[in-house]
């Protein structure tokens, strides 16, 4: 990002000076002087000192209106009022005992009747909901590859770390994606049982279902990919998959982890179409760190003790349960997400109108709480159409927005905006007339800057 010589970036990095005094002292003990590589940043990540609602403060007292929201887990909000009181309230009676806290049926039993699965199993973080996932649809079938998608992010597990980003040097056929391994320390043997296809193009997922069929234990996907932006699947693309996983015997995985928080009761609110195995995550926590697997009775009742592994000391810890019952039951209430889905219709609806209006090329994505701008001339579908997007002018949008005190998205071109249950009418308004003054700057910078292809 350093070659970005323009007004906009020279303005940020002087109104972040003390971002990069504790960059330089961080980095001597801390990789790059953060704990997650998406946080980073050249020449240096943005430091936060607290947050409210749907604001936060970086560490030079710069405020911003959030729309990232902790990529997607924060749809309470920052600090919400009502969790921060059942945090405050189970920190007195222990944050974690060792043993099942007795009031974690009853956040099981929540999380059930709302995503329309038959049982559940808590665990920490996205990744290691589908870790667990895949593992249970290979323990089911009694077979060994999972089918991911090429653009799709399940976290940090090896099983679904292949072909997130491939470079088109690397990346093949576009019906037909190679095996790419998206780290180093990846073994040939573990990324060879994962089989990429690409997203959006069910006639090609077929071909590649059907040659592998009886070695097929289990297909993994974002419903709606958010690490590509943020890409609707076309009509009758999801329900394709139930039916190629019927028709071949093979646990179908929807990986909700972000999902879970667009919608009220998850993507089958937007598409009506039910997965054997569901993970949950981010926003059903509140912002505290707590995930799920969960679906049908006859695979979840194989997760037998002695047979099929799944622990965590902090699985379903009372303090992040306390969190989740407090966010589900009366922060993220049906009528609060409608709500928030409103002001999501009406801020993509802007976008819309000012690319329109300014000549702009641009494409506007959005359902549910989320949506997300490609600087392209063509919708996004797929990582390959994603490939094509103008990076340089995104990044340039975001410096653009910082400046004028809005975090339009998460800071990636491959993320998307999040409503919260706390945002208003008032401040997409806002965020609207800074775009309206951005867009135009936007429209006329031309330096350009690679995809970042790799985690």
């Amino acid at each position: 990002m350093s070659s970005i010589q323009d007004a906009e970036l020279r303005r940020l990095l002087d109104r972040t000076p003390k971002s990069r005094e504790i960059f330089e002292r961080a980095r001597i003990d801390v990789p790059f002087g953060v704990h997650s590589t998406y946080r980073y940043s050249d020449p240096y990540p943005f430091y936060f000192s607290r947050s409210s609602g749907t604001k936060m403060w970086d560490v030079d007292g710069n405020q911003y209106t959030d729309y990232n929201m902790g990529f997607g887990a924060l749809v309470a909000g920052h600090s919400h009022p009502i969790v921060a009181e059942a945090l405050i309230e189970q920190i007195k009676n222990g944050t974690d005992y060792g043993f099942e806290w007795s009031e974690t049926p009853k956040f099981a039993k929540m999380i059930c009747e709302r995503f329309g699965v038959d049982q559940v199993r808590f665990s920490s973080t996205g990744a290691e909901a589908t870790m667990y996932a895949t593992r249970f649809a290979r323990s089911f079938t009694g077979k060994d590859k999972i089918v991911k998608f090429e653009g799709c992010y399940h976290g940090g597990n090896e099983t679904s770390l292949v072909s997130v980003k491939p470079a088109r040097s690397k990346a093949g056929d576009p019906r037909f994606p190679n095996q790419v391994p998206s780290s180093l320390g990846i073994p040939e043997g573990v990324y060879k049982n994962t089989l990429v296809a690409p997203f959006n193009n069910l006639e090609a997922v077929g071909e590649i279902v059907r040659k592998n069929r009886s070695e097929i234990a289990g297909m993994i996907v974002e419903p709606i990919p958010m690490n590509m932006g943020y890409v609707i699947p076309r009509p009758g693309f999801l329900e394709g998959l139930r039916e190629l996983a019927d028709e071949c015997n093979f646990v179908l995985i929807f990986d909700e982890i972000k999902t879970c928080g667009k919608f009220y009761g998850g993507i089958h609110d937007y598409a009506r179409v039910r997965p054997d195995l569901v993970t949950l995550g981010k926003a059903i926590g509140g912002g505290v760190p707590i995930s799920a697997v969960g679906g049908k009775k006859e695979i979840m009742e194989t997760i037998v003790p002695g047979a099929v592994s799944h622990a965590g000391t902090f699985n379903a810890n009372p303090l992040c349960v306390a969190a989740g019952i407090a966010t589900l039951s009366r922060v993220l209430t049906r009528d609060a997400m409608n709500e928030a889905t409103r002001l999501c219709e009406t801020l993509a609806k802007g976008y819309e109108d000012i690319v329109d209006d300014s000549g702009l090329v641009a494409q506007i994505s959005h359902a549910g709480l989320s949506g997300a701008v490609a600087f392209s001339s063509k919708p996004v579908t797929d990582w390959r159409s994603f490939q094509d997007c103008h990076i340089g002018k995104w990044f340039a949008y975001l410096y653009a927005m910082m400046n004028r005190g809005v975090l339009p998205a998460g800071p990636s071109p491959d993320e998307q905006w999040t409503i919260s249950v706390l945002h208003t009418k008032e401040e997409i308004e806002e965020h609207l007339e800074a775009f309206k003054d951005v867009a135009q700057y936007t429209k006329k910078f031309d330096t350009p800057m690679p995809v970042v292809e790799a985690i």
